[in-house]
């Protein structure tokens, strides 16, 4: 799990491709301290395991699912990530849940300058993902826990403070370019919950539900609730 408050700015040594399949060697230097052969990172947002490193960089795998889900399939060398380790179990819960399992991507469609801060406009590849982007709540960009400002399909907006705009890639992101998008993870496990409250995994009502409420009539009857 993450929280969506970046380390540090890495920067890609390496990229070796085949197909969809891909190597990625990282410079970094915070959070390859006191890491471990196995330890999870997140890479713009995106949950990897450290397969190789030393005090100054890292290797990852990246593969097929991931390569056509999120952005870094276009990572080049020298380009920038975010970086961010998995959080420890006494570390102070500064941004909100992060699982590191991207939803889908988004364009960024203009950047404006807000007074001191900077408004950030993106498109959701996915128009589907509107439904979890709600003004005020959670929403990762690129690895970033940020605001939503406005949600009005087909564009969600998020504002950025100096600081973060310093040290993330936001500061070198520029109108057309993707980022990757994780929806607050509450969102997503209510209206799974829901689905199975209606009935079954598929989230067809069964037959003893009234499935204009979801609500099991023949047991609140049985009980003496109804």
């Amino acid at each position: 799990m993450f929280t969506g408050l970046v380390e540090e700015v890495g920067a890609i040594k390496s990229v070796q491709s085949k197909g969809e399949a891909m190597v990625i060697s990282i410079s970094a230097n915070t959070v390859t301290q006191g890491m471990k052969l196995g330890d999870s990172v997140a890479v713009n947002g995106v949950c990897l395991t450290a397969t190789q490193f030393d005090r100054s960089s890292f290797s990852v795998d990246v593969m097929p699912q991931t390569y056509r889900h999120t952005n870094l399939s276009q990572l080049r060398s020298g380009s920038k990530v975010n970086l961010e380790r998995a959080m420890a179990a006494d570390g102070r819960f500064g941004g909100h849940i992060v699982q590191g399992h991207v939803d889908g991507v988004g364009t960024i469609t203009g950047v404006k300058q807000d007074q001191n801060a900077v408004v950030f406009e993106i498109s959701p590849a996915k128009k589907s993902l509107f439904r979890y982007i709600i003004p005020k709540g959670s929403i990762t960009v690129d690895g970033i826990s940020l605001t939503v400002v406005r949600a009005e399909d087909p564009i969600f907006s998020v504002s950025i403070i100096p600081h973060t705009l310093a040290e993330t890639v936001l500061a070198h992101k520029r109108q057309g370019d993707t980022v990757n998008l994780e929806c607050d993870i509450l969102g997503k496990y209510v209206e799974h919950l829901l689905a199975f409250g209606k009935g079954n995994n598929e989230g067809e009502p069964s037959e003893t539900e009234d499935s204009s409420i979801g609500i099991d009539m023949p047991f609140l009857m049985k009980n003496g609730f109804a």
